[in-house]
């Protein structure tokens, strides 16, 4: 089975996955990275006004298949 890797960028942290995962189809690797990304958004916690996130699947020959992009804006509404 093919190995992919998945690499999480927080807009100051870089973390290169080394190990990767043996999935058998692009399809598996992009539900893979998606539950990626879900685990990340259910971390965030509201200390920051705006947060991004970016995620990478790429194959063996280091060729990005999938990106994703997962953003949170936060701002008071005034009177409130």
């Amino acid at each position: 089975m093919p190995l992919y890797f998945f690499d999480l960028h927080d807009g100051t942290n870089f973390v290169k996955d080394e190990e990767g995962f043996d999935l058998p189809d692009p399809d598996a690797v992009r539900e893979r990275l998606a539950r990626i990304v879900t685990k990340v958004a259910r971390g965030i916690t509201a200390t920051e006004d705006r947060q991004d996130f970016f995620a990478i699947a790429r194959d063996e020959q280091g060729r990005v298949l999938f990106r994703a992009h997962l953003s949170l804006d936060m701002e008071k509404v005034e009177g409130a």
